[in-house]
């Protein structure tokens, strides 16, 4: 039956390219088990689909595979790869930073380049334009289905030359603590940090205790405020924000019932700081 393939891209639902992409996974073996991690990738976000990456690859069984197409130099000189993960998971992937997140916090452990003259669909060479479908959910399929190991994928490239986003560690500094804002909890429009819980700890705060968050952008304060430090979001009345633990364990700020992006227009990435201090 071989192993999982899972399946993340910026292409949307609204028309033929995920399917297209099933279609060659099976024709390479059509009892593989396929799943989607996220078609609905903003278009050309790099690093959300990093991410996203970060936020599933964990929960999934060891030598599952990762198809991640979020590819704005397709066509271009950029590498496609297969990385290995220390947790034994594989992601194929154009290499331009979307393994930022995953070798940060997991680590990569090998990686190589696909060899197109085997790792392609066959009879697609004239196409530089999908390789989501002619390069990527090809290979991963064989990948998964055991056709090819991981040393048949191509040569072996050098971790050093691994393409990385620009990231932040969070820290504290004088009592206060400092991070970046990874992603957005898309549906609701709370704002993830790269926070840790332990960091919090660290600075003392318990629930129900209160915090003051400063959310700045390219040095500019676009928020600032207190707030309650709650177990869920019902430490609040709707319409009141707190902070709180989000399922990566990491630091969130919200608005109960509302959405805290959508209302101070909040962004991710290096350029969106965040710092919490106890009040």
């Amino acid at each position: 039956m071989g192993n999982p393939l899972i399946l993340q891209s910026d292409f949307g639902l609204g028309d033929g390219a995920v399917s297209a992409m099933y279609g060659v996974a099976n024709c390479v073996d059509q009892n593989l088990r396929i799943y989607n991690l996220t078609h609905e990738i903003p278009p050309f976000d790099i690093w959300e689909g990093s991410y996203r990456l970060l936020q599933t690859i964990a929960y999934w069984p060891e030598n599952s595979v990762f198809v991640s197409v979020v590819d704005p130099g397709v066509g271009t000189d950029r590498r496609s790869v297969v990385a290995r993960t220390a947790s034994n998971h594989f992601i194929v992937t154009p290499d331009n930073g979307t393994l930022t997140h995953v070798h940060k916090e997991i680590g990569i452990t090998g990686m190589r380049l696909i060899d197109e003259t085997v790792n392609r669909l066959p009879n697609s060479g004239a196409s530089h334009t999908f390789h989501g479908r002619d390069i990527y959910a090809y290979t991963g399929a064989r990948l998964a289905a055991g056709v090819i190991s991981f040393e048949q994928v191509g040569p072996q490239i050098d971790l050093e030359k691994l393409v990385m986003l620009p990231s932040m560690d969070a820290y504290m500094a004088d009592g206060v603590l400092h991070g970046i804002i990874d992603v957005l909890d898309v549906r609701y429009g709370n704002v993830w940090t790269n926070i840790s819980r332990s960091l919090l700890v660290d600075l003392q705060v318990q629930y129900g205790d209160l915090v003051k968050v400063t959310i700045e952008h390219e040095s500019a304060i676009v928020f600032e405020r207190e707030m309650i430090y709650g177990r869920s979001f019902a430490a609040t009345e709707k319409g009141e924000s707190l902070i709180y633990i989000n399922s990566l364990d990491n630091i969130a700020v919200a608005i109960n019932q509302q959405s805290f992006a959508q209302k101070y227009k909040i962004g991710t990435g290096v350029d969106w700081k965040v710092f919490i201090k106890k009040s």
